[in-house]
Order: structure tokens, then C-alpha cells, then sequence
């Protein structure tokens, strides 16, 4: 199991995880990552997300991989 940390930033804005999650393996981080970003576009409001992106890091500080939350919204119409 490792601890990794869900980073959220923007180019006006960061948003850090400062207590993480522990997962089993990089697919969980992944089903994780997708489970962040929802909540956050779900989030009533009238926030653009689509410039946003969830960085997902190992308690070293170092970057595993990256989400743009726009992989989840898709294009606007």
C-alpha cells in the first residue's frame, strides 16, 4: 500500500491534498483520481473546471500522473 496525494491546480489556483490516501496500486490511484475530479465538477457552482488539472503525487512530492478534469467533461457544446 502507498500514500499518494490529490493536487488540484488551475492557472489562478492550487489546491493541495495535505492528508492523502493510502492505495493498493496505480489502477486505484487511478479510480481514485476519476472519483476527485467528479466530486469537483459535480460541486454546485459556477466554476469552469475545464482548465483545471488533479496532480497525483507520492509522498516524496513526486508526480505519479496527471488529470485534466476536461478528460472527464469533454468538450463544451
Amino acid at each position: 500500500m502507498a500514500q499518494i496525494y490529490f493536487h488540484c491546480s488551475s492557472a489562478e489556483q492550487v489546491l493541495l491534498d495535505p492528508c492523502g490516501s493510502d492505495v493498493e496500486d496505480l489502477t486505484n490511484a487511478c479510480e481514485r483520481a476519476v472519483g476527485v475530479v467528479q466530486r469537483f465538477i459535480s460541486t454546485p457552482g459556477l466554476e469552469d473546471w475545464r482548465d483545471w488539472i488533479l496532480h497525483v503525487s507520492d509522498g516524496d512530492g513526486e508526480e505519479i500522473f496527471e488529470m485534466p478534469f476536461s478528460s472527464l467533461l469533454g468538450r463544451p457544446h
